[in-house]
């Protein structure tokens, strides 16, 4: 089977269609869910989600906290299913995120968020899931199946969802212009890595790395390195920057590989610092910037050739770290579509 034959090519280079599809078909909905927050006063955002989705809902926490201003916690789904414990919610925003719509745990969370009387919402490619029935609001992934194991296309349309969001939320003029060119430059950054077989040569033999990343890009850090456990069975971890210095730096030796995902915005000069030390400790360096010095000081660079504000940046940085793992795992396995020891949909409790 040729690469661009499996499931998991294809679905990466669907996602510029797919973006611009959400953005279109969802901005109704999303503007009566905004109307819903404020007309209920609502200040505070829990989010439940596991795997890929638990990536989305660390960009979400970010994003609604910096931009909309709300206090959004991360759910712990056992409080709910295993402890019988759950919190009061009060007057919150439970949003649910999940591809399938099926996890049991994410299910519970929403069901209890209704009964009560919190508003809730869901983020999902099923609309017809048992997830999106506890919604007072869904929004639509409208990806497609998505038949590869390892979720891209429905990841960065998860984003973008909750992007759109934001945006209605804060009705900004600037924001939506910059909302709009995101299919743009998620094509631009797809094209500008068509071939990433002399990248899959250098780290052919790569056993274990870690991914570096801080706020909107922190979920990006994790997204990265679990498309890499997921499809190349490397052992790695991700990291906040500034959590790295604080005892996990021991670990970097010579050749030790590091993703530093670095794109323009408010962490870059921290970043470059760190990378720096990173360099002089012999760490090899894989850089995902639009920033020339970060590329410069990288043995590896994956460039963006397209510059978002930092808030949207996470839907072009995860994607040299999408065809990194799809190319090393079809060099390594030869089928990035079917992992080890995988299905597509995990239920938990």
């Amino acid at each position: 089977m040729l690469l661009e034959e499996t499931y998991t090519y294809r679905e990466i280079h669907e996602q510029p269609q797919v973006i611009m599809q959400l953005l279109e078909r969802e901005q109704t909905t999303a503007q009566a869910l905004a109307a819903a927050i404020r007309q209920r006063q609502i200040h505070y955002v829990l989010v439940a989600a596991r795997g890929t989705s638990d990536n989305a809902a660390r960009y979400a926490q970010y994003l609604l906290g910096a931009v909309n201003r709300y206090v959004v916690a991360l759910a712990a789904p056992s409080l709910f299913t295993v402890y019988h414990r759950p919190p009061e919610l009060g007057n919150a925003l439970v949003l649910g995120i999940s591809q399938s719509g099926k996890s049991p745990d994410i299910v519970a969370v929403l069901e209890e968020a209704r009964r009560q009387g919190a508003l809730t919402a869901v983020i999902t490619n099923a609309v017809d899931s048992e997830l999106a029935r506890r919604g007072d609001f869904v929004l639509h992934l409208g990806a497609g199946e998505e038949r590869a194991v390892a979720a891209t296309k429905t990841y960065t349309a998860q984003l973008a969802a909750v992007a759109l969001l934001s945006c209605c939320l804060a009705d900004d003029r600037a924001m939506w212009e910059s909302l709009w060119a995101v299919p743009e430059a998620v094509a631009a950054t797809l094209s500008a890595h068509a071939d990433m077989t002399q990248v899959t040569r250098r780290y052919y033999a790569m056993r274990h790395c870690v991914v570096l990343g801080r706020g909107y890009n922190y979920g990006t850090a994790f997204e990265i390195a679990l498309k890499l456990k997921e499809l190349t069975y490397t052992i790695v971890e991700p990291y906040s920057s500034a959590d790295f210095l604080h005892g996990p730096l021991a670990v970097i030796e010579a050749g030790f590989p590091v993703v530093v995902v670095a794109p323009s915005g408010l962490p870059l000069g921290e970043l470059r610092q760190l990378t720096h030390m990173l360099r002089e400790r012999g760490a090899e360096v894989l850089a995902i910037s639009d920033d020339p010095d970060m590329l410069a000081m990288a043995h590896t660079p994956l460039s963006l050739p397209y510059t978002l504000p930092e808030w949207l940046s996470p839907l072009t940085c995860v994607l040299p770290g999408q065809l990194l793992a799809m190319y090393l795992s079809y060099a390594r396995h030869g089928n990035p579509d079917q992992p080890r020891g995988l299905r597509k949909v995990t239920e938990t409790l």
